[in-house]
């Protein structure tokens, strides 16, 4: 757990991206940002665009990354906003990506994800395909920037997570639901810690190269993350999502901003942040809690056999 003294700016559950952008000169800064065709990722790329920054879409349908990247540049002037194809369940997408990318990258936004799946789907390998796509194609597709990352001197990550990693830690010993029943939100809880542990472990590794990393909490926003629950909603879970607090895209694409682009978290890494701010510690978690970040998703311990797993994982 740690010690440190909450890190809190002047921002807050309604500041937008382009708020947190306000004077900021992003040009020279090349950004990827993963999932950027569609919900929030489409708005922390116009924002990054719009400061300035040369933006990848890292998109699995490139037709419509190409049609979003032309509407960013129509609406920054920006034109040097593009789309290349990304598949994060497929390792050789990945590594094709990865192998692509010339020169440095100072910003890595980890925006894809799928949220819980109401039947378990396993990818060709085996893997729980919540697991796969956020957080084990997040990290693939990091530790194969690691140099691109480093060349530029002050690379930033930014893994998005989620209010659901409160809904459970990573299980080491049945990651992939193999000997337990599979439940969604567990599914989807144990791929979001991984998401905040990514950003513990690579701050941890690779402070040495000017690389710091933190976690996101965006926030809840109505996109199409949702529409597995269409139809399938208990009245309970649909009462919370009809009194549920949203943000609009613009309030929750701020936050990754921050994380990605903003001079007041120079130097700040192994964090994880909601509304702008540095999370508190929410170590009992009730029903309906939906803020703070458990500290099982802050362990550097961890975030270290959690890397090795996947790590082995992927190359085997």
């Amino acid at each position: 757990m740690n010690t440190h003294e909450r890190f809190t700016t002047p921002y807050g559950f309604h500041t937008t991206a382009d708020e947190v952008l306000d004077g900021v000169d992003l040009t020279g800064k090349r950004a990827v940002v993963t999932g950027g065709a569609s919900g929030v990722g489409v708005e922390t790329a116009r924002a990054l665009a719009g400061a300035g920054a040369e933006v990848t879409l890292a998109v699995r349908n490139v037709e419509a990354g190409d049609r979003v990247a032309r509407e960013i540049a129509g609406k920054t002037g920006n034109a040097q906003v593009t789309a290349a194809p990304l598949e994060l369940t497929d390792r050789a997408s990945v590594a094709s990506f990865a192998d692509a990318w010339q020169g440095p990258l100072h910003m890595l936004v980890n925006n894809a994800g799928i949220m819980a799946l109401p039947e378990l789907r396993r990818t060709p390998e085996g893997w729980e395909l919540q697991f796969a796509t956020n957080y084990l194609g997040h990290f693939n597709l990091t530790r194969r920037l690691h140099r691109a990352l480093a060349q530029a001197g002050g690379a930033r990550v930014v893994s998005l997570s989620s209010s659901g990693h409160l809904f459970s830690p990573v299980v080491f010993e049945d990651i992939h639901f193999e000997r337990r029943p599979y439940e969604e939100w567990a599914a989807y809880g144990q791929s979001k810690t991984g998401n905040a542990l990514l950003a513990v472990g690579a701050a941890g590794r690779w402070s040495d190269d000017g690389i710091t990393a933190n976690a996101v909490m965006p926030g809840g926003i109505r996109t199409g993350l949702q529409r597995h629950q269409e139809g399938t909603m208990t009245p309970e879970i649909k009462e919370a999502f009809d009194n549920y607090h949203w943000k609009t895209v613009e309030e929750g694409a701020a936050t990754s901003v921050l994380a990605a682009a903003s001079p007041l978290l120079e130097g700040v890494t192994g964090r994880y942040f909601e509304d702008c701010n540095e999370a508190e510690i929410n170590d009992n978690p009730g029903p309906g809690s939906d803020s703070g970040v458990q500290p099982y998703a802050l362990d550097a311990g961890n975030a270290e056999r959690l890397w090795d797993v996947a790590t082995a994982m992927l190359d085997s």
